[in-house]
């Protein structure tokens, strides 16, 4: 495997996977089934991997028996190494999953339902690419189809899918017309949307670095551990050669109200990004839209409550605030209240600790995932109500990984976005500068402050009687024009003269 690749975005043009059949695979494969009940489905499974073009001593197959009654059986037509793992706690999808990812010994993690039936290829086709690099997500194709009257043994000798199934009369994933409008992926803004399985296949390092399957989430699981995925920094690719069909039409062709309604709840907490699903202002989620990142080291703690204040008034209102100070540093022994050494600091402590809106840490995360945005600036600089927001709408125009808005007196203040900065750490070598590989990947653009932190708008003087004296000269100069930029620069000076 070369060097990772600095790919922009998600367009993964730069890297090809290797022609089908003509390659030698390294390395291993473990298949993920998880299974509740649909004895006779899974046998169908079974047999299309017993017959995959994958070298079956690189491949493992563990089927995930989530509590099935009879218990899940291994059928005579099964792929050599085929084992069955017993859920012993938990229940569900997601919880099946991991707890097959954890009993697997492959170092690329396939996850596939127990009622698809692959094309020969499958496997290898997803396989391949992450031969090339290891920070790709590779999505195999699906279409849906009634189970036919077949045999394990009819799927273990056909050479097609179209020998077994009408693929003519299937219903198509709503994916694969994503996949076709994006250039397969490589221009999509949002690609996690597709990765919503059931079949796709990553390093199990990345797996296991995301944290897994979320096992509170049943519904939608799919498409919230792909969204922690893409924060992460991965390449999701789709593999039109990875063909299999879906035994039985999905949730939402049956009842596509309810269904859509019960994945909501659980996408709206999560999935900052999906901003329909969070319209109802004065609300609190699960995961923030946007991390404020404050440095109160050394800091009164007057200017920290302005801070705060300001950035939990914005326009946006699902943020959480991070002041970042040596927290750890406030002993719980005996002390002098007034003359103790720490009095700013334990009282900012004391002030803010209850709020739930508002972390103390002593330092920093590498990225603030699973929130898709970081805001980082001097604490004496309050943000403006419509900072943050006017600062990703610049962003979102173009996926921009990180905005610099150069303030008045020389200091900055930044929005990063969280996906480019896994990307980034993905990427990055010891040494290396972050903004450096971001420019590479998603861009890094520097910006004025005018616009995030606007001059107020001039107010209509009072009406009054002027006081005698000389009128001014009609064509007199003005010393100080009154401008934007001019009456920004004051105010930013003056709140730091005053926090000084």
């Amino acid at each position: 495997m070369d060097a990772r690749p600095a790919l922009r975005q998600n367009d993964y043009s730069p890297i090809a996977a290797p022609e089908l059949g003509a390659w030698s695979p390294a390395l291993s494969v473990s298949v993920v089934i998880p299974a509740h009940g649909g004895q006779d489905r899974l046998d169908l499974t079974l047999a299309a991997l017993a017959a995959q073009t994958y070298p079956d001593h690189l491949m493992e197959v563990l089927v995930v028996d989530d509590g099935s009654e009879p218990p899940i059986r291994l059928p005579e037509i099964r792929p050599i190494n085929t084992r069955v793992v017993r859920v012993r706690d938990g229940w569900g999808i997601p919880n099946a999953v991991n707890t097959g990812a954890k009993a697997a010994d492959g170092e690329i993690i396939q996850r596939l339902d127990a009622d698809m039936v692959t094309c020969r290829e499958h496997i290898e086709a997803l396989a391949r690419w992450h031969h090339v690099t290891d920070y790709l997500v590779t999505i195999g194709m699906k279409k849906f189809v009634d189970a036919p009257p077949i045999t394990p043994g009819q799927v273990y000798q056909a050479k097609r899918l179209d020998e077994l199934f009408d693929l003519a009369g299937a219903v198509a994933s709503s994916t694969e017309a994503t996949i076709a409008k994006t250039d397969g992926l490589r221009k999509s803004r949002n690609p996690y949307h597709v990765c919503t399985g059931p079949t796709f296949a990553l390093p199990r390092e990345v797996f296991h670095a995301v944290g897994g399957l979320d096992p509170s989430v049943v519904r939608g699981e799919d498409t919230e551990f792909s969204y922690r995925l893409a924060m992460h920094g991965v390449v999701f690719v789709p593999d039109m050669d990875a063909q299999a069909v879906h035994l039985g039409l999905p949730a939402q062709h049956r009842d596509r109200e309810r269904a859509v309604r019960a994945v909501e709840p659980y996408l709206a907490h999560r999935i900052p990004l999906r901003r329909d699903l969070r319209k109802e202002r004065g609300r609190r989620w699960l995961v923030p839209y946007v991390e404020i990142v404050l440095d109160v080291t050394d800091t009164s703690e007057s200017v920290v409550r302005q801070a705060v204040a300001a950035a939990l008034d914005g326009k946006l209102p699902d943020v959480v605030v991070t002041l970042v100070g040596p927290w750890s540093r406030l002993a719980s022994g005996r002390r002098s209240v007034l003359s103790d050494p720490c009095f700013e600091l334990r009282l900012m402590r004391d002030l803010f600790a209850y709020d739930e809106r508002i972390r103390l840490i002593d330092e920093a995360a590498p990225t603030p995932a699973p929130a898709p945005f970081r805001y980082r600036g001097p604490v004496d600089v309050p943000l403006h109500r419509v900072t943050l927001e006017r600062m990703i709408e610049s962003v979102q125009k173009d996926l921009t990984g990180v905005l610099i808005v150069d303030l008045p007196d020389g200091r900055t203040a930044r929005l990063e976005r969280t996906s480019a900065l896994g990307r980034a750490l993905l990427l990055a070598g010891p040494e290396a500068d972050v903004d450096e590989v971001i420019a590479t990947t998603h861009g890094v653009r520097h910006e004025g402050p005018e616009r995030f932190w606007p001059a107020p708008a001039p107010q209509p003087a009072p009406a009054s009687v002027p006081a005698p004296g000389p009128a001014p000269a009609a064509d007199g100069p003005r010393k100080d024009p009154v401008t934007p930029e001019n009456t920004l620069l004051r105010r930013l000076k003056s709140a730091l003269r005053a926090n000084n």
